[in-house]
């Protein structure tokens, strides 16, 4: 109705408020601390910006080694999620698409794999990768992250297919197109959202991933970016600005891809809510 005030909603602004300074401020302190020097890290109020900032513990992390474990991460980040969403694209366009025992039964071991913990695995992934006799190396990474970055990528890109009209199958059918093609031609370019928001929820954890590169891998240069932060670790004290300056390193590229992202990932995290 014309003219109907509506009445604000202050307790949700509040809340609203109140998560948003719960996110911000340990950003604010990790980016603050950064900049500081390590004398005056212990000396200084943690939240006041630092009497002389200085660039010096992002020098000391730049020749720490972070090149070489930030190629490292990206190495296996790209190998395990390029992969893992190829193959979790074809099998949810065919489960959703398809028909058949064969194919339900798939759907259900999918599903299955989501209740299955990665800390459980550890031992069996462990006496495997030994066994093919790939510990320590950057492929001992990969191929358990792609294992484990398929089950949840199949949920989002088949209930996603599912809400793409059939009709459109069914006149590119009739026109001669084959499956294949109608995987590349019409599912793909409908279904771009959801490809890209299971490719940056799987690159988040590959990422962050710790247990795996701790378990499976023992060399220095294979170390990746949350095994490098052990870097500024030493016997009796640990240097927390340039730990936290590998922090903010480590998140820009996130950080950029969000940015670069954002409004395919939130399309995509929001169809359920929209159709």
């Amino acid at each position: 109705m014309t003219g109907t005030r509506v009445r604000p909603n202050l307790l949700g602004a509040a809340a609203g408020w109140l998560w948003l300074a719960l996110i911000i401020l340990p950003i604010y302190y990790i980016v603050l601390t950064s900049l500081k020097a390590q004398s005056e890290f212990f000396t200084s109020n943690p939240l006041l910006p630092p009497s002389s900032p200085t660039l010096d513990n992002y020098a000391l992390v730049l020749r720490s080694g972070f090149t070489r474990y930030f190629v490292n991460s990206v190495v296996v980040t790209l190998g395990s999620v390029l992969p893992a969403v190829l193959v979790s694209f074809m099998a949810a366009y065919a489960i959703a698409r398809g028909r058949g025992w064969f194919l339900a039964l798939s759907n259900r071991i999918f599903l299955l794999g989501l209740a299955i913990p990665l800390h459980a695995t550890i031992i069996p992934i462990y006496w495997m990768i030994t066994r093919a006799h790939l510990y320590d190396t950057l492929l001992a990474l990969i191929l358990p992250s792609i294992a484990f970055s398929i089950p949840i990528s199949v949920l989002i890109l088949a209930n996603f297919l599912r809400d793409v009209p059939g009709e459109l199958f069914e006149s590119m059918r009739l026109d001669g197109c084959s499956d294949w093609g109608m995987l590349w031609r019409l599912a793909l370019p409908l279904t771009r959202p959801a490809v890209v928001t299971a490719a940056v929820y799987n690159a988040l954890n590959v990422w962050n991933g710790f247990l795996f590169p701790l378990i499976l891998t023992q060399s220095p240069e294979l170390r990746v970016l949350p095994l490098s932060l052990w870097t500024f670790q030493g016997e009796f004290q640990v240097n927390i600005p340039a730990l936290l300056a590998s922090v903010v390193l480590a998140s820009l590229p996130l950080l950029v891809i969000y940015v670069v992202a954002r409004r395919q990932l939130v399309s995509g995290m929001t169809a359920g809510f929209t159709r």
